[in-house]
């Protein structure tokens, strides 16, 4: 899976609602065939969803599908409908712990068959929203195919009933709890963490906070439910033009020295050595540019 800054959440069922995200400047989108779908839309989402990927040509925003839980009666159906070669990734709900991630790879494995499709080209997410999963959140990461996590930390949602916080934008009652997932996820080796997600849809100055606040933490994108939040979110956990120009300069100036035969050099007036590179490489490859 390629790296993202925007995910954008779509229901499942909404066909005209997938058709304009999948035409917007996301970088992923989520075809949501839990929560957002009404039980008498379950058939409809998965028929939809099935299309979409049918049909996907393969550019344009990176494609997630949500199943539904494991105590439904609905997600071993939506596993078999979504696997597909256009398909990234699943995003995994209501985890416990990494039974339930191993539970999911033996479904999406005979589903990759039975499809045709190569077994293992489709990743996992797994969607950190029960107070076990955070607990668990080291096991979890192990799992199989797991590509990436998204961390919940929303107002009045499974996450905050399950562990019981009063939600505010400052977010100093999840801090531990975001913390522990991008520490788990950086010694996974997972480069793709984002957090879920912004609810107040016409407050773009505290998405714009939020987001910043998320980024400076280490998270490399976010979870979106409005298409108006995608150039904001974009724009925060991107490179602007300026800041790819400085460190592809600091990536230039260190090599320069190590030709040199210098470990550390001078560069815009700071001290930098191959930690600050290497720092610098990552972010630049993250973020789609050369260095």
């Amino acid at each position: 899976m390629k790296p993202v800054r925007s995910v954008l959440f779509v229901p499942g069922h909404r066909r005209s609602m997938i058709d304009k995200a999948l035409a917007s400047k996301a970088d992923a989108l989520i075809l949501d065939l839990e929560d957002a779908v009404p039980e008498a839309e379950k058939q409809l989402a998965r028929d939809t969803v099935a299309d979409v990927l049918r049909t996907a040509p393969g550019t344009g925003p990176q494609i997630l599908v949500r199943p539904n839980a494991l105590d439904t009666e609905h997600f071993g159906r939506d596993v078999a409908t979504a696997a597909a070669s256009t398909l990234t990734a699943f995003l995994l709900p209501k985890l416990y712990g990494r039974d339930d991630v191993v539970a999911f790879d033996s479904l999406v494995t005979a589903a990759e068959i039975s499809a045709g499709i190569a077994r293992g080209s489709i990743g996992f997410v797994p969607s950190l929203e029960t107070a076990a999963s955070v607990n668990r959140v080291d096991e979890i990461l192990t799992g199989p195919r797991v590509v990436g996590v998204m961390a919940a930390a929303a107002k009045n949602a499974d996450i905050s009933r399950e562990v019981g916080f009063n939600w505010s934008a400052q977010g100093t009652e999840t801090l531990y709890l975001r913390s522990k997932v991008v520490v788990a996820a950086r010694a996974a080796g997972l480069r793709i963490i984002v957090l879920g997600l912004w609810q107040e849809l016409d407050n773009l100055e505290g998405l714009a906070q939020f987001a910043t606040d998320n980024c400076d933490l280490g998270f490399t994108g976010q979870v979106l439910i409005h298409p108006k939040h995608i150039d904001i979110v974009n724009d925060v956990y991107g490179l602007s033009a300026e800041e790819a120009d400085y460190y592809r300069g600091l990536v230039a100036a260190f090599e320069s020295g190590t030709e040199q035969g210098l470990g550390a050099v001078t560069y815009a007036g700071e001290h930098i050595d191959l930690a600050h590179a290497n720092h610098a490489r990552q972010l630049l490859t993250l973020a789609g540019h050369d260095h």
